[in-house]
């Protein structure tokens, strides 16, 4: 008894400091098998997570913006989409500038609007949006959520991906139809 009581005595810290694994790890595997399914080359999967560090990265170091914007960076396939608030047009073009300097990135779309930072109840009425949209597409036989990027700020649904013109026109509709949604703006690659 004493033996066992040692061993789980043992086991309980190392348990506690291996937890931290299997997030990594279902993590990991999420994410390959996630670029296994994308349209996109792995390679373009990767230039696309290095070009929204590299973006977010520059920004943060920009003092002068990130004092007083928010801003959100996604990319796919080597196209940029910016989103969010800045409280002026040359600070708008400052984070265009920016991001173009940034390899691999072959077309930005700044739809930054000039503002004031939105609010936390904002952003989150704009997460509970997504959420419910990459649900609707889960359950929808015809549109499948691997194959886009679904982004909304101040309720405008931002659609990135690589679909033909017939799955772009269906998932465009699904979102139409979800509540909360201001308007649909998409940024497609079509492969047909």
């Amino acid at each position: 008894m004493l033996k066992l009581k040692k061993a789980v005595w043992l086991i309980i810290p190392a348990a506690m400091y291996l937890q931290g694994c299997v997030p990594l790890v279902a993590t990991g595997a999420a994410t390959g098998a996630s670029v296994a399914y994308d349209r996109r080359t792995t390679g373009s999967v990767i230039d696309d997570q290095g070009i929204e560090f590299k973006a977010s990265y520059a920004i943060f170091n920009n003092k002068e913006i990130y004092d007083q914007s928010h801003i959100n960076i996604t990319s796919y396939n080597g196209v940029v989409l910016v989103t969010g608030e800045t409280p002026s047009e040359s600070l708008k073009q400052k984070v265009y500038d920016e991001v173009k300097v940034i390899p691999k990135v072959k077309r930005i779309y700044n739809e930054l609007t000039i503002a004031a930072p939105s609010s936390l109840p904002s952003r989150s009425s704009d997460a509970w949006i997504t959420s419910k949209i990459k649900a609707k597409m889960t359950t929808n036989k015809t549109t499948d959520p691997m194959f886009i990027k679904v982004v909304t700020e101040r309720g405008i649904v931002y659609l990135m991906g690589m679909l033909s013109h017939a799955e772009a026109d269906q998932a465009v509709n699904l979102v139409r139809s979800s509540a909360g949604v201001q308007r649909v703006v998409k940024i497609f690659e079509y492969t047909d």
